[in-house]
């Protein structure tokens, strides 16, 4: 069975307070609809009966520890672990493996380097055995890293498949285009149909600042706005900032997934047209920055149809069609 992750209790906290039914949620996150009556029942708040994802999450990992875990490994199987360290030399993951293929019961390389690493802790000198004597370095390459991992991220296989027919206006690409020695940024959105382009002058890559000037871009659009995705970089660390304001769900791109926001890498490269790579952003100003969306949102795109973005934009929010003289 699979546990709902952290991501999915905040997309089931989201959509509960946007009145989604279960049966939505449950279709939307791709799990039966008694997981998700399950997960409300026994992580909401004892109090007021509330869906709180952070204390959803809580309450899953104290269930999780307090569980009994059966003992793999054995005194047994670390009697055999040492005789195969001191005397034949092997190393962790030829112990794990080469005894499983000859039927006998093993833990796995990364259970054996936890072994060895407490017993270091104790005092013991099975690290000795090692070939490099870290068995520390070790085991730090065998787990995920999750250091700067974005809190509370939802996954783009999340996303609703709509967003990838560009058929309306309102699911957009969110990214940063840095300046010449790192110094200031531009924040850029384009909306995935359109083409509409919004762009904001930054200090830098602070998520703060990012969040505050994305939510004042995007205010006077709100109503439309479905979907935001972003990728997995620091400076969208506030994404949930963005997500509440605007009442949408913040979606990240799978790491080093560029085409996932293909609309997006694509107007990075129109801006650069006017801000080529190596430009000092702390030399230009906001009007100028202005201009440059201006310039972009009046231009005609040939997957438009020639329309402008801003035309493309007024045709589907308010009907106003374009004529073109004969």
């Amino acid at each position: 069975m699979k546990h709902l992750t952290r991501e999915q209790r905040y997309t089931i906290f989201v959509m509960k307070e946007k009145g989604k039914s279960n049966t939505e949620i449950a279709q939307y996150i791709g799990v039966h609809k008694s997981t998700i009556g399950r997960e409300l029942k026994r992580n909401s708040d004892a109090r007021n009966q509330q869906y709180r994802y952070e204390l959803a999450q809580r309450k899953y990992e104290k269930r999780k520890a307090e569980k009994p875990h059966h003992t793999v490994l054995t005194k047994e199987i670390k009697l055999l672990i040492e005789e195969k360290l001191s005397k034949d030399k092997w190393q962790p993951e030829q112990i794990s493996n080469r005894l499983k293929k000859e039927g006998v019961h093993m833990v796995s390389t990364v259970t054996i380097y936890r072994y060895i690493c407490q017993d270091k802790k104790l005092g013991g000198s099975l690290y000795k055995h090692l070939r490099r004597k870290k068995p520390y370095r070790k085991l730090k390459g065998l787990y995920s890293d999750n250091r700067g991992v974005i809190k509370d991220r939802v996954d783009i296989s999340l996303r609703p498949e709509i967003v990838d027919k560009k058929e309306r206006f309102g699911d957009l690409e969110i990214d940063t285009i840095i300046g010449a020695n790192h110094k200031g940024a531009l924040l850029t959105i384009n909306d995935r149909c359109t083409g509409h382009v919004w762009i904001k002058k930054l200090t830098g890559k602070d998520a703060e600042e990012l969040a505050s000037k994305a939510n004042d871009k995007l205010s006077p659009f709100a109503k439309h706005i479905h979907t935001i995705t972003g990728d997995n970089g620091k400076e969208f660390a506030e994404h949930k900032k963005i997500a509440k304001e605007l009442n949408i769900i913040f979606y990240f791109a799978k790491p080093y997934h560029s085409w996932q926001r293909g609309a997006n890498e694509n107007t990075n490269g129109l801006i650069r047209q006017f801000f080529p790579k190596g430009t000092d952003f702390n030399n230009i100003t906001d009007q100028q920055v202005q201009i440059v969306e201006t310039l972009l949102n009046n231009r005609p795109r040939k997957r438009l149809d020639y329309l402008t973005p801003k035309e493309k934009l007024e045709n589907l929010l308010f009907n106003k069609k374009v004529a073109f003289a004969a």
